[in-house]
């Protein structure tokens, strides 16, 4: 079953991952400026009339131009959307790291808050939620009913305020009831250890602004650790993405010289451009060298990259850039899709419109939008099989997703292939069931350990499910 929006509790975001973010002023176009259509705005104009002469009760005029222009720009995707004060200032503590809520990503399905994945180390999290996990009333209120804004404002509150969830779980007879205490979240976008002798992790689950002076200390001190790696893991499993200065700065650091990082395609001139790995593409061009100080040797290393089907935005320029370069490995699973570029318009000093302005693009031209990277190795969540990955909702499943050339091509799936991948999700979600929340970089990561096995020489245990863009057509071939 597709699911009909995202958010994200706690990334204060209720339009879906966090997109790639250039912020420009909104600024009046002159010629360029398509004629106003006057019979439809006649017929707003129109309706406006009637709900403030004829509607049962008085209706602020503020509210209902903010929700028309919500409406408007809520149409177009799933990630453009208007925020208002409130958003708008959620969203800058998103990209700072810091914000309070309950810290699980989500979607709204069959009229039920679904969890996609709780965020490490958050109140869900330490509960014992899982991915799967339906929350059917909040504080006892039906959630039933309401629209996924509204659920995730029930949801978020003040440090230390209490919610009560009520949770399904598929296979349980009786539902739960779960208090959980709302706090601040601070996300330390990087991490990094020395796993054994010559082999080290590092892990960015989100790109934040601090996201590149965070990784040059954190890529410091495992150097000062560990002088002579012999390999380094990337981890970018379940990053949704976030700045892009961030993306083309991680890039640029594992790349010699200045490559073509990412380019951009849209309707504009401004949306057509290309980013390279410079320093006032990462750092603006009157800030100081984030990576000026980073080890030579970081150019060279052997280096995997794990990506999963939460891999979305900004870590998918990451792995795509390179993967194009053959600088890396990818390994894991196909990653979420999400090729698109949002730009703040600012219409107020505090008020904005978040609008789709591109498309992004390999630096072979390799379109990312409802597709995602396929890793070179296709490599399961667990020993058991893919698990949680099948779980999630990918960019393709998202009502009003921008399409990608090959989507505006194809022929529809068959019966019998539609059939044959939701039992293959029903046996996911059923084994996923009986799992404990992953620990990435922990002793039981089976893909980190498969990594391990790559750069040593050693077999490599590789998935036995294709990549979810070609399973359609593989499916068809078993029959």
């Amino acid at each position: 079953m597709k699911a009909k929006s995202i958010g994200l509790i706690g990334f204060g975001m209720a339009a879906g991952f966090a997109a790639s973010l250039q912020v420009t002023a909104l600024a009046q176009r002159g010629a360029d400026t398509q004629p106003l259509p006057l019979d439809e705005l006649r017929q707003l104009a129109d309706v406006y009339g009637l709900i403030k002469t004829d509607y049962v009760e008085p209706v602020e005029d503020k509210k209902l131009l903010s929700q028309a222009i919500s409406g408007m720009v809520a149409s177009l995707d799933p990630h453009s959307a208007y925020l208002d004060q409130k958003a708008y200032r959620e969203m800058q503590e998103s990209m700072q790291g810091r914000f309070v809520g309950l810290g699980v990503e989500v979607a709204m399905e069959d009229g039920y808050v679904k969890i996609i994945t709780p965020m490490e180390d958050s109140p869900a999290f330490r509960a014992g939620i899982k991915a799967g996990d339906l929350i059917t009333r909040i504080d006892n209120a039906p959630v039933k009913g309401m629209t996924l804004d509204e659920a995730i404002k029930r949801m978020r509150g003040e440090p230390k305020s209490k919610v009560t969830l009520t949770i399904a779980r598929k296979g349980d007879d009786q539902p739960w009831v779960l208090p959980l205490a709302r706090e601040e979240i601070r996300v330390h976008s990087v991490k990094a250890k020395v796993i054994e002798p010559g082999y080290a992790w590092i892990r960015i689950t989100q790109f934040q602004e601090n996201t590149l002076p965070d990784m040059a200390k954190q890529v410091n001190a495992l150097y000062a650790a560990e002088p002579n790696l012999k390999g380094l893991v990337l981890d970018l499993r379940n990053d949704p993405g976030g700045l892009l200065p961030g993306a083309i700065g991680v890039s640029a650091a594992f790349l010699p010289g200045e490559q073509k990082i990412v380019s951009t395609a849209g309707q504009i001139d401004d949306a057509n451009q290309v980013f390279y790995g410079r320093r006032e593409f990462y750092a603006g061009r009157n800030g100081g060298d984030p990576l000026a100080k980073l080890p030579a040797a970081l150019k060279t290393v052997p280096l995997v990259v794990l990506v999963n089907g939460g891999s979305a935005s900004a870590s998918e320029i990451v792995a795509g850039a390179l993967q194009d370069y053959k600088r890396a490995t990818i390994l894991g699973t196909q990653t979420f899709g999400k090729g698109s570029v949002q730009t703040l318009r600012h219409l107020t000093s505090d008020t904005a419109v978040k609008l789709t302005t591109a498309r992004y693009y390999t630096p072979s031209g390799r379109e990312i939008q409802a597709r995602g990277i396929v890793p070179d190795v296709m490599v399961d969540e667990t020993a058991e099989g893919d698990g949680l990955n099948s779980l999630r909702v990918r960019e393709s499943d998202l009502v009003k997703h921008l399409s990608n050339g090959k989507e505006r091509g194809a022929a529809p799936a068959t019966a019998a292939a539609i059939r044959d991948e939701l039992e293959e999700a029903q046996f996911a979600r059923a084994a996923a069931r009986k799992r404990t929340p992953l620990e990435f970089g922990g002793k039981d990561d089976f893909q980190l350990a498969q990594a391990l096995n790559h750069f040593k020489g050693l077999p490599v245990k590789l998935s036995n499910v294709e990549a979810r863009a070609e399973r359609p057509a593989a499916i068809d071939k078993r029959k």
